[in-house]
């Protein structure tokens, strides 16, 4: 009985902290003062953080619902507007379709901490997406709002280095996503000066990095990732850098989902090493291809490949018969590393070109490799690819150990993001030679 009696009591004072916060919202909205405006608006980000997560449901349902514009209001602005196209009816018709939750989030941002919050609520409704399908019109809105305080021009980009801060080192180790550090060692490694790492950083979140990329300086453009990540390599002396290579890009903060930031970042970084050691050259990366072995296996049609050219679905499909006829017919067993050792240049040139296959006319597509549609819609170009590039267990079970390099030209990266929205990758004659 007493047990019950809690629960009971507890309810009800979750449902009084809703109705608060539904309430504070309200008055939020109605407020025009700016000053009243601000301490409402961090009182409102004080009961949103302590939501918890039947609370928050129940928030999320009052935004999609309650805050959606109302629709008698948007189509009679859209008649008018249909019957005179003129400037005042688009203003009103705008004004009509604006969600009110936009103008909520808002003010929710301008207070401190407010940022901070409406990042984790976002993580939170990502979450929660998948199966409440009705919250989408409330992460368009999120993502739209987003996309605009997270624009790059408001962005700082910092290094980091050894001497930054251990929380700020430790967030490094955290949140690196493709090739895991190992420690402070591995980490003071790759800080080396032969190394660099910088990351973008909100001025409303000065202590978390968004987003951060990992660049190797280097003699020569790189084919494998091990010698890069070597915590027991010595480093390579100033004179002799002339290839920036990016070999790691990690977003920190899953609220941020499908804002751009990483393709500005690299940019970034590249006009600024250029400005800082004039003899570098070449920018490129040293990039994973995670779609590529699972593309493989499930056995593709090539004749059904976008933007073929003559006779290319059968070079393809004898590349896949000879690897089928060395394997015994199960293309699997080029996730293991030691059908690698008997593989012959014959044999690797078949397996480059099978990933040509996959990264030049797939791309372009949804169902391109997301990796490589990231960087070619950055304006890269697909320079070159490496066999063995990456012999650890994921890069074996995610592209049978293969590696790409895409080259940055910054000359030329308009036109090869102009190239790639029209359906073409933009590729050097060393990527044609395996075709």
């Amino acid at each position: 009985m007493l047990d019950e009696l809690r629960r009971v009591a507890a309810q009800q004072r979750a449902d009084h902290q809703l109705r608060s916060l539904v309430l504070g919202c309200k008055r939020l909205l109605s407020e025009r003062g700016e000053t009243n405006s601000m301490a409402i608006a961090r009182q409102q980000v004080e009961r949103i953080d302590a939501l918890d997560e039947r609370q928050l449901d129940a928030f999320f349902d009052y935004l999609s619902v309650q805050l959606s514009p109302e629709p008698r209001r948007v189509l009679q602005a859209a008649v008018a507007y249909a019957e005179q196209p003129n400037a005042s009816h688009l203003i009103a018709l705008t004004a009509a379709a604006e969600p009110p939750r936009q103008e909520l989030l808002r003010r929710l941002n301008r207070t401190p901490g407010g940022t901070a919050t409406l990042v984790r609520m976002r993580r939170a409704l990502l979450q929660r997406l998948p199966k409440q399908p009705e919250w989408m019109a409330l992460e368009a809105d999120l993502l739209h709002l987003f996309s605009s305080w997270f624009n790059p021009g408001f962005l700082q980009m910092r290094r980091v280095d050894w001497n930054s801060p251990a929380k700020l080192l430790e967030k490094i180790i955290h949140h690196e996503a493709v090739h895991a550090i190992d420690g402070w060692d591995d980490l003071r490694r790759r800080l080396q000066p032969d190394r660099r790492c910088f990351a973008f950083f909100h001025p409303q979140l000065p202590d978390e990095p968004l987003i951060f990329v990992e660049v190797a300086l280097l003699p020569e453009m790189p084919g494998a990732i091990a010698p890069l990540i070597d915590k027991a390599s010595a480093p390579v002396p100033p004179e002799r850098f002339r290839v920036a290579a990016f070999y790691g890009i990690s977003n920190c903060e899953p609220g941020l989902r499908n804002v751009s930031l990483g393709n500005f970042l690299i940019k970034s970084v590249a006009e600024q090493l250029q400005r800082e050691l004039p003899r570098l050259r070449t920018f490129c990366t040293l990039s994973p291809i995670p779609g590529f072995a699972a593309w493989l296996l499930a056995n593709p049609d090539f004749a059904a490949l976008p933007r073929l050219r003559r006779h290319a679905a059968a070079d393809f499909e004898a590349a896949r018969e000879h690897l089928r006829a060395l394997l015994d017919g199960d293309l699997s067993a080029l996730q293991r590393a030691a059908t690698h050792d008997q593989l012959d240049e014959e044999s690797q040139s078949a397996l480059l070109t099978l990933c040509a296959a996959y990264l030049l006319h797939l791309s372009p597509t949804p169902q391109g490799d997301p990796v490589a549609r990231f960087h070619l819609d950055n304006g890269a170009r697909l320079e070159r690819l490496n066999a063995r590039g990456n012999m650890a267990a994921k890069g074996l079970k995610q592209s049978f150990g293969v590696m790409v390099n895409y080259l940055y030209d910054l000359d030329k990266i308009e036109a090869s993001h102009e190239k790639f929205k029209q359906g073409e990758v933009a590729r050097s004659r060393a990527v044609h030679t395996v075709m």
